[in-house]
């Protein structure tokens, strides 16, 4: 309802505005609103205040103007039945009221939807990729990761959800220096297990998990001596260490409940072949040129500051030509739009990157880089330092074995991506309301409880043709229901879950408030009939948001 009707109170505006200003070509557009203060009403429009400069008068005196033609736009559309009122409010905003009978169908498109409701035909199975974590396999994922891994499988849930062909990929990096390093940080931790004295360069991996893997390669390889671990080629300690990092970090989002479509290695697709043809290519389009020996790519043709060395004198290539080849495989694939979700040390790869996408063809927006901020993990109050080349932090199996896959994925997802997060883990810990994720289960497993006394006393929900709900907690609950679709709709506008998760504490807190202001089952049956038709719709609702976030449903808690 929230969303639909948004849409056609942004026509039926924009109508009015158009035959009071005829001769403007360069109306504002129409923006609707739900007011911070609901005395305010259920919708809001400030296109009065906006339009000042065009009707040369106060906004107020505008918004009147324009309130009787709208009063007249309403009587004579499908909107009669849903707007109860509508008046002005200084500076100038047109505040909608809505109808208990509008508010109501609310709860019926819930019953009627069930666990589909709040989901659309609104991507048109346009087919997206989202590539997100994507990590080297040089060691176990860290919380950055781990932030990352939450937001890009509750966006790829909400983005179906909504229509979209949308899939999950994870490209592993198995081709650069890092996985030489990895090998050779294995094998001098096995001369060492040895009893070898051997200098331990200050850029290798200094972590546990090196000694942890270089034991298992050993026992796997029963190797007993110096001589052994010596007489195996590097390549060979490259490929078991990137083989057994891959496993785990396979094993870890699993656990955390995130499985890829698809994981594409850099050592399949970013060929010798595949780089070739691409910087023919290129080439052919006249995008690169020589200078001081290496090839340069023209980025700045594309808005990038700088051009970019595809390769180096020595001949060796830069990681962005690998890059290159691997987006363009993804468009080769048919996706019409492509999504990077990278950490904040990519800010500089954004513009080289989408210049690469348009060179191949594509549309600016067809290739989009979403920048993920890290996060801070507190723990009694401080902050615990981390180092990941030195094997100093908290990986994401800490995380998950310390306080649990759903406060894990909530706690990531609680900051729009846009902002550092803080990780209390003690606070994601506590049973109890101050922990948001509990906070918002709680309200879910409290609906099954509160159907148990229902049936003892014969009372069924109802989930249709309410009239008896007037409370005032009764009605904000069912209003707050009706923005989850909007709500879903914010997600993708932003590329961030972040607007479904504020909304599910806001719909629990609702939920909460109605229920320590009014019993569910009473002496009035109608009235209890009903009012178990609300709690168990907003349980369908609040289902419906956690099943997205990648969240359990509790019965009981």
């Amino acid at each position: 309802m929230d969303a639909s009707l948004k849409e056609q109170l942004k026509v039926l505006i924009g109508d009015v505005l158009k035959a009071q200003a005829p001769d403007q070509d360069d109306l504002p557009a129409v923006e609707i609103e739900k007011p911070a203060d609901k005395d305010h009403g259920d919708l809001s429009t400030n296109i009065a205040l906006k339009s000042a400069r065009i009707f040369r008068d106060k906004p107020v005196a505008i918004a009147e103007k324009l309130l009787a033609a709208i009063h007249s736009a309403i009587d004579s559309s499908a909107l009669k039945a849903v707007i109860d009122k509508v008046e002005v409010k200084a500076p100038g905003f047109i505040n909608f009221y809505l109808s208990d009978g509008a508010v109501f169908d609310v709860l019926e498109d819930i019953y009627a939807k069930a666990d589909q409701y709040g989901a659309s035909d609104f991507g048109k199975k346009e087919k997206l990729q989202i590539e997100f974590v994507s990590a080297n396999p040089t060691g176990p994922l860290s919380v950055a990761h781990a932030r990352q891994a939450a937001v890009g499988d509750a966006l790829i849930n909400i983005l179906k959800f909504i229509g979209f062909d949308a899939h999950k990929e994870y490209y592993v990096n198995d081709g650069g220096n890092q996985i030489r390093i990895l090998g050779d940080s294995i094998k001098l931790r096995a001369l060492e297990i040895l009893g070898e004295t051997v200098e331990f360069p200050e850029d290798n991996y200094q972590g546990e998990y090196i000694k942890d893997m270089a034991k298992h390669f050993m026992d796997d390889k029963n190797f007993k001596s110096a001589d052994d671990v010596k007489g195996v080629s590097d390549d060979v300690y490259m490929d078991f260490g990137a083989q057994y990092l891959l496993d785990v970090i396979k094993t870890d989002l699993k656990d955390f409940g995130v499985e890829f479509d698809c994981w594409s290695h850099e050592s399949k697709i970013a060929t010798q072949a595949s780089i070739e043809a691409l910087l023919k290519e290129l080439d052919q389009k006249g995008l690169t040129y020589e200078s001081e020996g290496a090839l340069w790519f023209k980025t700045t043709d594309f808005g990038d500051d700088k051009d970019r060395v595809l390769r180096k004198s020595d001949g060796a290539y830069t990681y962005l030509t690998p890059d290159i080849v691997y987006h363009k495989h993804k468009f080769d694939r048919g996706f019409n739009r492509a999504f990077d979700v990278l950490g904040p040390d990519h800010h500089g790869y954004i513009k080289r990157i989408k210049a690469a996408a348009q060179a191949l063809g594509k549309e600016v927006d067809d290739l989009q880089v979403l920048i993920v901020q890290l996060a801070s993990i507190f723990r009694d109050g401080v902050e615990v330092s981390m180092s990941t080349r030195r094997g100093q932090f908290i990986s994401l199996r800490e995380v998950i074995d310390e306080v649990g896959v759903d406060a894990a994925r909530f706690f990531f997802l609680m900051r729009s991506i846009k902002q550092h997060l803080e990780f209390d883990l003690d606070l994601a810990k506590k049973q109890s309301s101050e922990n948001p994720v509990y906070y918002v289960q709680y309200a879910h497993a409290r609906v099954f409880s509160i159907n148990a006394k229902a049936k003892e006393a014969g009372i069924e929900p109802k989930a249709e043709k309410f009239s008896l709900l007037t409370e005032p907690e009764e009605m904000d609950l069912i209003k707050k229901m009706g923005e989850f679709p909007s709500n879903l709709m914010r997600a993708y506008d932003v590329l961030d879950p972040y607007p479904l998760v504020i909304y599910l504490q806001e719909l629990a807190a609702c939920f909460h408030k109605f229920y320590d202001c009014h019993r569910v089952v009473d002496d009035n049956p109608e009235l209890s009939a009903e009012r178990l038709g609300l709690v168990n719709a907003a349980r369908i609702v609040l289902a419906n948001g956690l099943k997205l976030l990648g969240l359990s449903r509790p019965e009981k808690m």
